[in-house]
């Protein structure tokens, strides 16, 4: 007999590859997800890999392009399906869309975002992806890492709920940083926030 309700319905969404989506699906089949359940992949990309990782996996995927859809529309659509699908949690992993204060007071508590840097450093508007590193480089600081946080109305300035701190070596490049950023802070922090937060989602369920 459960303590708790059901699982808490987890969407992720991503524009790009996929990879932190991957590594939560991974540590939901390792068992280290016990009260989330990833039913659902959103991306505003057509040509997104994470739409092949998702399809790969048998979990539901959406596609609200950019290229077709005006923004307003796009993000009540994805909340209306978000809805409908009774998603508990959604986590932004590489979503390069920033959200409305309308959209986001909507899942106030019940949605995170992986960003590449040690929070409050090298965040903001305009601080996504390649561009996190190739600032960390310019700027010559020794250790990086990731953050995981809640979603606010501010840009990369809701609470933070995890963090893991990476080196910068010798010799980086973006590209080198990027990658090693994501398999020993996203990939480790993102999945165990997950269980955090999904745990605490499902116990105030009863």
């Amino acid at each position: 007999m459960e303590m708790y309700g059901p699982k808490v319905k987890i969407a992720v969404l991503c524009s790009g590859g996929g990879t932190n989506f991957q590594a939560i699906v991974n540590a939901a089949e390792a068992g280290l997800i016990p009260d989330g359940e990833v039913v659902l992949a959103v991306t505003d990309n057509r040509a997104a890999h994470v739409l092949l990782r998702a399809e790969r996996l048998g979990i539901e995927t959406a596609v609200f392009d950019k290229r077709e859809y005006p923004r307003a529309v796009r993000e009540e659509s994805i909340a209306a399906l978000l809805k409908e699908r009774e998603i508990g949690l959604v986590v932004l992993a590489g979503f390069m869309t920033i959200l409305s204060e309308k959209f986001v007071s909507a899942f106030e508590g019940r949605a995170l975002n992986i960003h590449p840097s040690l929070i409050p450093s090298f965040c903001g508007p305009g601080m996504y992806g390649l561009r996190v590193h190739e600032a960390v480089l310019a700027r010559g600081v020794k250790v990086t890492g990731a953050t995981v946080h809640y979603v606010t109305e501010v840009c990369d300035g809701g609470p933070i709920i995890a963090q893991r701190a990476v080196e910068v070596r010798e010799g980086d490049t973006p590209e080198s940083l990027q990658k090693r950023v994501m398999r020993e802070a996203e990939w480790v922090i993102l999945p165990e926030a997950v269980e955090t937060v999904c745990k605490r989602l499902r116990a105030l369920q009863q």
